[in-house]
């Protein structure tokens, strides 16, 4: 065999490699709905097994959390539908803040998957077939990859798993992504989680909770007020720059 022949081949193991983590989880979010799991991601799921569980997670009260949380890192990480479900189940399963707190672990780590598995496959790619308008967006939204990120994070326009990925492809480091998004979805998995402390009522009435409540005035208006905040020193550096 010609070393030629054995570079070829070593790289196209090589690029395969590459692919396999981001494979893997299409693969997985397909297998989801082929198997006819998202049918369980609901809330008529939870009213009928709400008791049994409750009575788990009192009888499992250290594994009864990190069962949660690898849950939702499986769910964000394969971008399977059902996070504000999931959100609100934490807030019945263990209150306000332990269900914020457990829900924002799970959703960074599954994100960080995500991130981690998009840079490994696509990030040569992306660059080489790039543009100078990609290129210069690449450079902006580094210099103010924090700023910007939060604001994302912060403001649910963009579906989710979109904010994942978009950041991998733009060169942002990890540490700044993996902040970002920790800390910016505090504010809306809070009021998830809250809805989801006094969804037993809810459920016992026949009710179902309102998905929308974090477009309500009350609740997204302070949230836009911190964006805005995060928005600020970008636009000082602008200001300055000129």
């Amino acid at each position: 065999m010609s070393p030629m022949m054995a570079s070829n081949r070593s790289g196209g193991r090589s690029s395969l490699l590459r692919w396999l983590p981001l494979l893997a989880l299409a693969l997985g979010c397909a297998s989801f709905f082929v198997l006819g799991l998202h049918r369980y991601v609901s809330f008529e799921m939870l009213g009928r097994h709400r008791d049994e569980l409750a009575a788990w997670v009192v009888a499992h009260p250290f594994l009864a959390p990190l069962a949660y949380i690898l849950v939702y890192i499986v769910v964000v990480a394969f971008s399977l539908p059902g996070g504000a479900v999931l959100t609100i189940t934490g807030g019945f399963l263990f209150g306000t803040v332990f269900g914020t707190l457990y829900a924002v672990l799970g959703a960074t780590v599954g994100a960080m998957v995500v991130f981690v598995a998009a840079r490994t496959a696509l990030d040569d790619v992306l660059r080489a077939k790039a543009g100078g308008a990609i290129k210069q967006m690449e450079e902006g939204f580094r210099r103010n990859a924090l700023n910007y990120l939060l604001v994302l994070r912060l403001v649910p326009i963009f579906p989710f798993f979109l904010v994942n990925l978009v950041p991998a492809f733009l060169g942002v480091p990890a540490g700044t992504f993996f902040f970002a998004t920790f800390i910016g979805i505090i504010p809306g998995t809070l009021v998830y989680a809250s809805v989801g402390n006094g969804l037993g009522a809810v459920l016992e009435a026949g009710g179902v909770p309102d998905l929308g409540i974090i477009f309500r005035p009350a609740v997204l208006l302070p949230i836009l007020g911190l964006a805005a905040l995060a928005l600020v020193p970008v636009l000082y550096r602008q200001w300055r720059g000129k």
